[in-house]
């Protein structure tokens, strides 16, 4: 997603119910960097994905008339969006009313996280604008502080017209704030720089607390449901109080009607800053879970191996190096596997025989795929393979032999020695495959092995087979 797009967002942040600060503009375009966010619609949702650490993450869907039904129908098509390009799906940011639905859906295997650092501090808005009773007394009294040093000072709602008076202020901030050398301050005013010329395209809400026509602090936010996220909170410590009045201003300026939360998002494991967040009383910490369904073929930690009559399927040895490279080099051939070897082998020299037989183990190792040797009378004469896990115990399966091999009824006989291996000891309930529409001998073979026809396109027949047929 290009940062000029983001704006396209702003229906949805603005309606959105999560009450998790992530799910805004702000968000999105100030830690960019950091996470390459991306975006899709599908139907009336939102669908919005990240990636973080080398891990690619969905959000919740947002429906923009907030349809259950529509935000479900969204989560089956990132399922399909993962199995379709070989994606590991995991879930960030879920909401806490959300969490309930995706564990039933995705049963016993399922890895939940929330980490304490992330969660979203989030306030009543009205104990900002009055911080009344015994547990602001500090507050208050910092503020009378502030406005008995500087009885001159004045919060003042702001414009794009006041961009150089609030850059002249953040250059001040900035030289005290890169002197603590932290990874995460520098990105942010970076951020913060690169977000002021948008923030009015964004509808965000900004305002400034002055000191004699000085700027010493500075706030930014958006609307997003019933709360105000705060984005931006910067000031000159120098002030004393500063922080506290700042805060109270901008609540007062901005917590207009319907408004009844501030979030001020997480403190990413600070130590003086949760101590701060904290002093504020939150009304809540808002559990930002991530959550982690796994498949079949994780529930295992080697390939599996078992006999037919007249076959052995079994992982594929060192023995088998050089009659794997024939068999997964074979261009020709292998035109019917639906996968080139060339695509993503880039060198000029042809792969050695080795490198064929790593693929499949790391394809294992990374659970993409169980490859499996077939063997005949201890030669190996071909390949079969369940790939493409979804997440409700479906996968396909797909077979390949040595030429010489073909004819024989060796693929008949390994699909269905590996259909039943899926739906005893993996507790698949749906196996598919498919064949290319001119492949003919395939498409007998897998009739022949007990599937039956589920659809068809321009290039494929599709069939499954279920533990009932």
């Amino acid at each position: 997603m290009r940062r000029e797009e983001i704006g396209l967002l702003r229906p949805w942040f603005a309606a959105q119910r999560t009450h998790i600060g992530d799910y805004s503009l702000g968000y999105q375009f100030m830690w960019h960097r950091m996470v390459a966010p991306d975006y899709a619609f599908f139907g009336d949702c939102l669908i919005l994905k990240e990636v973080y650490a080398g891990k690619t993450y969905f959000y919740s869907p947002l429906s923009r008339t907030n349809d259950g039904d529509a935000e479900m129908a969204a989560i089956e098509e990132i399922e399909r969006y993962c199995r379709d390009n070989d994606l590991r799906l995991h879930y960030t940011n879920i909401p806490r009313e959300k969490l309930p639905a995706l564990i039933m859906r995705y049963g016993r295997d399922v890895s939940v996280t929330d980490s304490r650092r992330w969660r979203d501090y989030l306030y009543f808005a009205e104990d900002f604008r009055t911080y009344g009773g015994g547990k602001y007394a500090g507050q208050r009294n910092h503020v009378n502080k502030f406005r008995k040093l500087y009885p001159n000072a004045r919060f003042r709602v702001m414009t794009g017209e006041d961009l150089p008076a609030v850059q002249a202020f953040l250059h001040e901030y900035e030289a005290i704030q890169r002197s603590k050398h932290e990874y995460l301050a520098d990105e942010e005013m970076k951020e913060v720089y690169e977000l002021l010329p948008h923030m009015e395209k964004f509808g965000f809400v900004f305002g400034g607390l002055e000191v004699g026509g000085k700027l010493v602090a500075f706030s930014v936010g958006e609307r997003c449901g019933d709360m105000l996220v705060v984005h931006v909170e910067k000031a000159l410590r120098g002030y004393e109080g500063v922080y506290p009045t700042v805060a109270q201003e901008f609540a007062r300026a901005f917590c207009t009607e319907g408004i009844v939360y501030l979030n001020r998002m997480d403190d990413a494991g600070d130590a003086g800053l949760r101590k701060s967040k904290l002093q504020y009383r939150p009304a809540e910490l808002v559990d930002k879970y991530n959550l982690s369904p796994k498949r079949a073929i994780e529930r295992i930690s080697r390939p599996p191996a078992f006999v037919t009559p007249r076959l052995a399927i079994a992982e594929l040895s060192d023995a088998d190096i050089k009659a794997y490279a024939r068999l997964a080099s074979d261009v020709e051939r292998n035109r019917w596997w639906g996968y080139d070897w060339r695509s993503d082998f880039t060198a000029a020299e042809p792969p050695q025989d080795i490198y064929y037989i790593m693929c499949a183990r790391e394809d294992f190792r990374e659970k993409r795929e169980m490859p499996l040797g077939i063997y005949a009378e201890g030669r190996l004469v071909g390949e079969v393979v369940l790939h493409r896990f979804g997440y409700h115990d479906e996968a396909e399966v797909g077979v390949r032999l040595l030429p010489e091999e073909e004819g024989k009824g060796y693929a008949r006989e390994a699909v269905r020695a590996v259909a039943e291996y899926a739906f005893l000891k993996l507790d698949i309930e749906t196996l598919e495959s498919k064949c290319y529409r001119e492949n003919v001998r395939s498409r007998k073979m897998l009739l022949a092995a007990g599937f039956l026809p589920c659809g068809e396109d321009e290039t494929f027949y599709y069939f499954r087979l279920t533990p009932s047929m």
